[in-house]
């Protein structure tokens, strides 16, 4: 008896998991582009997505894994040149985020809530080996035989110890504070 009910749950794992499609992300179509405020102003940028797949089971979402190259860091707002090199290069250093120690952040998505072409995504953000949940929305579009997916995630940089310029780590900044919270803009191209 025990035998048979261990043999239904197997076939019941398999039949489920046949259901499940792994859609991948079109990195090379999908964009993020990064906002960081400060006191006296902004930067933007973008960042590389390395990897993202989709899990689709029964024509619903249900989970995703973005991997993102925190190497292909830019700014878009300074000219190319010493000042852009300058910002750069201190937003890939330890001050910030630390990625020769920490080439990739991910983030993993475990619930996905939809209605319609309006999504809510949920799951476990890892930057600098740090995870915190995450919680963003996005839309969806048609384009061909793609979906593309847009949406803001914001997230708060204290969480994940980049603390240079954080009021909530340093007193007396003044005008030379960063604001802890970044925003990444995305559209996401996934492949049907």
């Amino acid at each position: 008896m025990k035998a048979k009910l261990l043999l239904v749950a197997i076939l019941a794992v398999v039949v489920g998991s046949a259901n499940a499609q792994e859609l991948k992300v079109d990195v090379s179509k999908s964009t993020l582009q990064w906002t960081g405020k400060k006191v006296t102003g902004e930067h933007t940028g973008k960042i590389g997505l390395k990897e993202g797949t989709l899990t689709l089971k029964n024509n619903k979402f249900t989970a995703g894994k973005f991997v993102i190259d925190m190497n292909s860091l830019t700014d878009e707002d300074l000219p190319a040149g010493e000042w852009n090199d300058k910002l750069v290069g201190h937003l890939k250093s330890d001050d910030f985020f630390g990625v020769a120690t920490f080439p990739t952040a991910e983030l993993v998505v475990t619930k996905v809530e939809s209605n319609g072409t309006n999504h809510t995504f949920s799951g476990n953000l890892t930057i600098k080996g740090i995870t915190n949940p995450a919680t963003f929305t996005a839309t969806s579009a048609k384009d061909g035989k793609s979906t593309v997916y847009k949406g803001k995630l914001t997230i708060d940089r204290s969480k994940y110890n980049v603390r240079y310029g954080s009021k909530s780590f340093f007193d007396n900044l003044g005008d030379k504070a960063i604001y802890d919270e970044f925003t990444l803009d995305f559209s996401l191209v996934v492949a049907e």
